[in-house]
């Protein structure tokens, strides 16, 4: 049977409804939540015959991974306050041919999360396009909510952006604009509030390890980027967090946090199919990323269920 977005609380109105602001504002002391990305549907067949264009007719192994990351979330104790994935959901392109069946097979799956852990979804350069349009964005957000939006959990204030925008907006310049508008709204609100903590959800990395080096396929433009920096390190954002890499990697920028994770799905590199831990305490937020295997059958480690036991 063929999921329909109504098994999701997505997001709309530029927010998540699964959280209520009013509920929310206030610090309520540590808690965590799941960070994946990138189980993008049919790249590890594309990868394996060198066609990552029309190559992905085949998908079975993404869906026993994905399957794999969602009992393992199931199972954790205590239950994350959500979990994100931050991009590339599937791997078809708009408009490419096996773009509905991988949609309609992640649903399937994703459907299956704890109805209590709420599911954040992140748009990705293969879920609008690397040069997106008006359409596609459109597109996207019937199937998976708002491409943009922002939610509290707990005192801490989290953005969701689509970093496509940053990356070439040359189809939908307004829409950049847009999207730039209430990101400034946003970080006025958040310092209005005197947030705990402000934390970023983007598929494409700012940078991968320095925040000087060279732009390519899988960060942001070196001006861009520094503009972006500057604005998130003034508005005092901890961390970002992102995907698009297929590789674990990370780096800072004047105490902001550049958190690259790698995929559920395909590999680039020598890292395994994973999931990112992430404990947020008053001080600060601190990350750990572990195999599928080894959250499913060991759950987190006692360092940071002990972090989630103290009170503030």
């Amino acid at each position: 049977m063929a999921a329909t977005g109504d098994a999701f609380r997505r997001a709309r109105g530029r927010t998540l409804s699964a959280f209520r602001h009013d509920d929310e504002y206030e610090w309520k002391g540590p808690f965590y939540f799941i960070q994946g990305a990138d189980p993008q549907f049919g790249l590890i067949k594309a990868w394996a015959v060198g066609d990552t264009n029309n190559g992905d007719d085949e998908w079975k192994e993404e869906i026993k991974l994905t399957e794999q990351a969602v009992q393992a979330v199931n199972k954790l104790n205590p239950k994350p306050k959500f979990f994100v994935l931050c991009g590339d959901l599937i791997h078809g392109m708009p408009g490419s041919q096996w773009r509905k069946d991988q949609e309609r097979d992640l649903k399937n799956i994703l459907k299956n999360t704890d109805q209590d852990i709420p599911l954040v979804f992140v748009s990705g350069n293969h879920d609008i396009g690397n040069t997106p349009t008006r359409e596609t964005i459109d597109n996207y957000c019937k199937s998976w909510g708002d491409d943009y939006f922002s939610f509290w959990v707990g005192g801490v204030f989290f953005l969701v952006l689509n970093s496509q925008l940053y990356f070439d907006s040359s189809k939908c310049p307004e829409l950049k604009q847009a999207q730039d508008v209430w990101l400034n709204e946003q970080l006025a609100v958040a310092e209005k509030h005197k947030c705990k903590h402000i934390i970023v959800f983007q598929h494409i990395p700012l940078f991968l390890r320095e925040p000087d080096e060279d732009h390519d396929y899988f960060n942001l433009e070196k001006s861009v980027r520094q503009g972006i920096m500057e604005k998130f390190h003034k508005a005092g954002i901890k961390a970002v967090f992102s995907g698009h890499y297929h590789r674990n990697a990370g780096g800072s920028y004047r105490g902001l946090e550049m958190v690259v994770t790698s995929a559920i799905g395909c590999q680039l590199g020598e890292d395994t199919h994973g999931l990112r831990v992430v404990v947020v305490t008053d001080e600060k937020i601190v990350h750990r990323y572990y195999s599928l295997d080894e959250l499913s059958s060991q759950g987190m480690e006692k360092e940071l269920l002990d972090m989630l036991a103290k009170q503030n």
